[in-house]
């Protein structure tokens, strides 16, 4: 993609029918801006060495962790900490949502984690 050109999330989102889609949209420096449009959770997972930072855009969108869960609405932001475990899963019927971390950020898949008395 060219990084001159002007993206529309939006725009891409309506074409993608299937239940999950994650895009790479560009670089900036060493980060990675992705485009995510999901109809089901995502996996429980963490990121050991990068910050995850989610843009809802569309739809809204749910973020897990153990012990409780954090609801965006369409232009809210939610950084989650390197190492933290969390899944996502999409307000209502479809998500669509913006992603930043960086560009060879590792993926570690995990179990539920145990819910905490708070």
């Amino acid at each position: 993609m060219d990084p001159r050109a002007i993206v529309d999330p939006l725009a891409l989102s309506r074409q993608i029918q299937s239940s999950y889609h994650n895009r790479s949209l560009g670089l900036v420096n060493d980060h990675e801006v992705r485009l995510s449009i999901m109809t089901e959770a995502f996996a429980w997972h963490l990121h050991p060495y990068s910050d995850e930072a989610f843009l809802a855009v569309e739809g809204g969108l749910i973020i897990e962790f153990g012990d409780r869960s954090v609801e965006l609405a369409p232009g809210e932001i939610l950084i989650v900490p390197k190492g933290v475990l969390h899944r996502t899963r999409p307000v209502g019927a479809r998500s669509v949502n913006l992603t930043f971390e960086k560009a060879d950020a590792a993926t570690v898949f995990g179990d539920t984690p145990p819910a905490t008395d708070g």
